[in-house]
């Protein structure tokens, strides 16, 4: 208490004069609107200054819970696409009742080991046999493909990167559909090759080239990349560069497929019969 005594006696001067600035400063505000309106606007600008930094710092702190909705609702939006109505009319039979049916089925992931400086590069993610996950599944980015399920465990898998020189995806031209192999040779991870293109197709650079659909893993379509460069090798096929549509150096959450029809296609392609 003394030394509450002895701060005010010390300070009485300051004291007095920010009490009769603060009771000066409210008359004047409360009975002059303009001083008044300049006042609430700066307290406003303050405020919204605050809580834009705050709702800033927010949607920076929940960036991963957002990424992992998007990636769920991308997967649910594909398949519902999977399973949007198609009458067996337009294949080669009819029936009185319309049958539907799907062909793949998307579910989603997270990369949590890869590599891609080796030459057998592999991807290592969050989900297995527990979660729906089969060997031979597609794996696939927003951007396009990223290789195929390797090894399955209870909770997790690994995917035979399309950087791996073991690996060959059968691809074609969007433009006219002619086909060949595309194989990664080791050296850039930006950039894959292109065989089997017969040399009298007229190709350019900039030219797509998706999956050809001739397998029972990727579907018909997925992107893989551009045409680069290209030159005749061997006198009948082109060898083509093409610059890879997925950055395997920015891989977080992909997309498992599988073919629900794999097991029938692959027995009939299969099956021979008794001479």
């Amino acid at each position: 208490m003394k030394n509450l005594i002895r701060f005010i006696l010390r300070f009485h001067f300051v004291i007095l004069f920010i009490i009769i600035e603060f009771v000066s400063l409210s008359v004047a505000f409360q009975f002059n609107n303009y001083q008044k309106a300049k006042v609430v606007k700066i307290i406003q600008n303050i405020k919204g200054f605050h809580h834009a930094k705050i709702l800033s710092i927010t949607e920076y702190l929940k960036l991963r819970e957002t990424n992992e909705k998007l990636a769920f609702e991308n997967v649910r939006l594909n398949n519902i696409l999977q399973q949007a109505y198609r009458s067996d009319e337009i294949f080669f039979y009819k029936k009185e009742d319309t049958i539907f049916k799907q062909q793949y089925y998307l579910t989603t992931a997270k990369v949590i080991n890869n590599s891609v400086n080796k030459q057998h590069n592999f991807i290592t993610l969050n989900k297995g046999f527990e979660q729906g996950v089969k060997p031979e599944m597609a794996v696939i980015s927003p951007d396009g493909v990223v290789g195929i399920v390797f090894g399955v465990s209870k909770r997790y898998s690994t995917v035979i990167s399309l950087l791996n020189t073991n690996l060959k995806i059968s691809a074609k031209l969007k433009k006219d559909d002619y086909f060949g192999s595309l194989e990664w040779d080791g050296k850039d991870y930006r950039n894959a090759v292109l065989n089997e293109i017969p040399y009298h197709v007229n190709i350019r650079r900039g030219d797509t080239i998706i999956t050809s659909g001739y397998s029972t893993i990727f579907p018909e379509g997925v992107l893989l990349g551009y045409i680069d460069d290209f030159q005749v090798e061997g006198g009948n096929f082109y060898k083509i560069k093409v610059i890879l549509s997925t950055d395997f150096k920015n891989l977080t959450y992909i997309s498992l497929i599988s073919n629900l029809h794999k097991q029938e296609q692959f027995k009939l392609e299969n099956f021979f019969p008794d001479d």
